[in-house]
């Protein structure tokens, strides 16, 4: 069963390193959160983009939650008033972009597919962790990934919620089982009003299906289980799936690559 959001008061309390100056126009942070921790409610005027390399990193805005699993990063833009939550372990980096360069990035928060570059700058960047003050090959480089996140399509939210009581309920019943294919004419049946009403307020809300929705969400569940060393498998039975080969398609599908190649990159 997919748990409701953090609580704003986790058990451990991170910090966020500065908010006054940035030490340089592109730094990247890399930080790894232990289970139920948060940092402070802050914000600051640079942008920051948030990656997740292990677990599942969850920013609360104002009070929607904002999820950001295997192969996608979330960018606040400046200004943003912001808390960075996760019950689970998880490792993170964050770019944080002078407000001059982060001028051209998008002026809303939301999350974004990384490229398959992307995603290796990001790696390199983790391994190697530049130290201040950053050479002028580090500096190329941080200027390279922002170039890459400036060509990088905007996907909202990768997992949103719904203020419309009626979505809010779809979405709470999916959550809850995320290994039953409940299909549309069930929810709707349930709910006591038509697929139609169901389906324009997804589109309307979510930007997407509820099938869509639901895939995001088992995405999720399934990168809790790949970190616990759970078999393939084994996370594709218990996430309602005929076979192992219909999760690795999905998984690629959503996150550019499978469950194994996901799960090496954390060792």
């Amino acid at each position: 069963m997919r748990q409701p959001p953090m609580r704003a008061s986790a058990k451990h309390r991170a910090h966020a390193p500065f908010n006054e100056h940035l030490p340089a126009p592109v730094y990247f942070r890399f930080a790894e959160m232990p289970a139920d921790s948060a940092y402070p409610q802050h914000r600051h005027a640079w942008g920051e983009f948030v990656y997740a390399y292990s677990g599942v990193m969850e920013v609360r805005i104002g009070e929607r939650h904002w999820l950001t699993p295997a192969g996608y990063g979330l960018w606040l833009p400046p200004q943003l008033t912001h808390q960075g939550l996760n019950r689970d372990e998880a490792s993170h980096g964050s770019l944080y972009i002078c407000a001059q360069l982060a001028a051209q990035m998008p002026a809303e928060a939301c999350a974004m597919a990384v490229s398959p570059l992307t995603r290796s700058l990001l790696d390199h960047l983790k391994n190697t962790r530049p130290a201040l003050p950053y050479s002028e090959a580090d500096e190329r480089l941080l200027r390279v990934l922002v170039d890459q996140l400036l060509n990088t399509p905007a996907t909202g939210s990768y997992l949103p919620g719904a203020a419309d009581p009626l979505l809010s309920e779809a979405l709470a019943l999916i959550a809850a089982q995320p290994d039953k294919p409940v299909t549309l004419a069930a929810l709707a049946a349930q709910l006591h009003t038509t697929e139609r009403t169901l389906s324009r307020r997804a589109r309307r809300d979510l930007g997407m299906t509820l099938s869509q929705w639901r895939s995001r969400l088992r995405v999720i569940e399934a990168i809790k289980r790949l970190e616990q060393g759970v078999r393939v498998e084994t996370i594709a039975f218990d996430l309602g799936y005929a076979s192992a080969s219909a999760l690795i398609a999905m998984f690629r599908r959503e996150t550019g690559t499978t469950p194994d190649e996901y799960r090496r990159r954390q060792t």
